[in-house]
């Protein structure tokens, strides 16, 4: 038995149906299916819904974490963490399987050793509907740094507390469960001897990034600082990560009380007021649920502080709406991940909610 995980948000339905399909045709159909719905919009989580109920053997569940960044770790460890199966596989809504995928990676199953597989790729405009197995091999293909599609030792994710949830958006959580892993002494190989997954094109999610606020979860710099936090692994063995509560997802419930929570303070964009919600503020509560509004000031720039810097005087210093979201969603995945959270950006752009339960 296999247990296939696709952790998924927001994407189009017509990729998933493709994804879907592929499985349905599997030639052996010894496995089973959880679709975890990580923060979809409730309109697209309805759809989606919909379409596994068409799908028998897919379990589907949605967590309630549309105002927080994507996190594939968590999304992957809700599932992992209460698995009973021996071996799972970690599947992307973007794969169209070969019909002897299932069958090739149970042959590959040892006890304790993972494997991850070789991929190709479709280009922008390729008809993909009535995609034949035999031309999987006609695509550019990943090589062994394309760590992405692994089927998993159940065992061995369990001893390291699945996939560090410290990752957030995307890049490097699935190279760092390989090095854990090894870390911890488990093997990881590489099976490159057919192509058995085509992957459907997308725009890359690096060139999306913008350097402007919007309603677009975004973090400045986000992959970069996840491919440190994967270097620190590499070079000091790390094995174990997360709190005891990892794979714990907020709830419908907890994201409706918070929303309906009352603002326990409102604050604007000046520096120094930033940094004491930051290093201050944030730090000194302890139970209680606390809301913060941050507004974006008017009259930053009038007249009369124009003349006090020309003169030499102090001024106060604000900070962009862009770096205060940056600055604090970083310091939230940092140090408040594991609690229930909201962060709202409004529809004009000119202030952020920020709420977290600190009972």
């Amino acid at each position: 038995m296999l247990s296939i995980i696709y952790p998924y948000r927001n994407r189009d339905l017509k990729r998933v149906q493709r994804s879907f399909e592929s499985l349905k045709n599997q030639s052996v159909q010894d496995f089973e299916v959880y679709f975890v719905d990580y923060g979809s919009e409730p309109e697209i989580s309805v759809k989606v819904q919909e379409l596994c109920s068409d799908y028998p053997g897919i379990k589907y569940s949605n967590h309630a974490t549309r105002f927080q960044p994507w996190n594939k770790a968590k999304a992957l460890n809700s599932v992992i963490k209460s698995l009973e199966t021996e071996f799972c596989f970690v599947a992307d809504i973007d794969m169209i399987f070969h019909p002897e995928f299932v069958k090739m990676a149970i042959s590959l199953q040892k006890p304790e050793q993972s494997v991850y597989f070789k991929v190709s790729f479709s280009e922008s405009g390729d008809e993909l509907d009535d995609i034949k197995p035999g031309d999987f091999g006609k695509f550019r293909r990943s090589d062994h740094n394309a760590t992405g599609l692994t089927m998993f030792s159940v065992k061995a994710l369990k001893s390291v507390n699945g996939f560090d949830e410290f990752y957030h958006l995307w890049g490097a959580e699935d190279t760092d469960i390989h090095v854990r892993l090894r870390n911890a002494g488990f093997k990881v190989n590489f099976w490159d001897q057919e192509i058995l997954m085509l992957h459907q094109w997308h725009q890359s999610y690096r060139r999306s990034e913008v350097k402007i606020l919007t309603k677009k979860f975004q973090i400045k710099d986000i992959v970069q600082l996840n491919h440190q936090h994967l270097k620190y692994a590499e070079k000091y063995g790390i094995t174990t990560v997360n709190s005891d509560g990892w794979g714990k997802a907020m709830t419908a419930e907890q994201e409706w009380e918070l929303l309906n929570c009352s603002i326990s303070i409102n604050l604007n964009d000046e520096k120094r007021t930033i940094e004491n919600l930051i290093y201050g503020v944030f730090p000194s509560q302890s139970n209680g649920i606390f809301k913060v509004k941050i507004f974006e000031s008017e009259n930053k720039e009038d007249f009369k502080i124009k003349l006090k810097r020309l003169a030499g005087k102090r001024v106060p210093e604000y900070y962009k709406m862009k770096e205060i979201n940056d600055l604090i969603l970083k310091h939230i995945i940092s140090f408040y991940r594991d609690r229930p959270y909201i962060f709202q950006i409004a529809e004009d752009l000119k202030s952020i909610t920020i709420t977290i339960d600190f009972r």
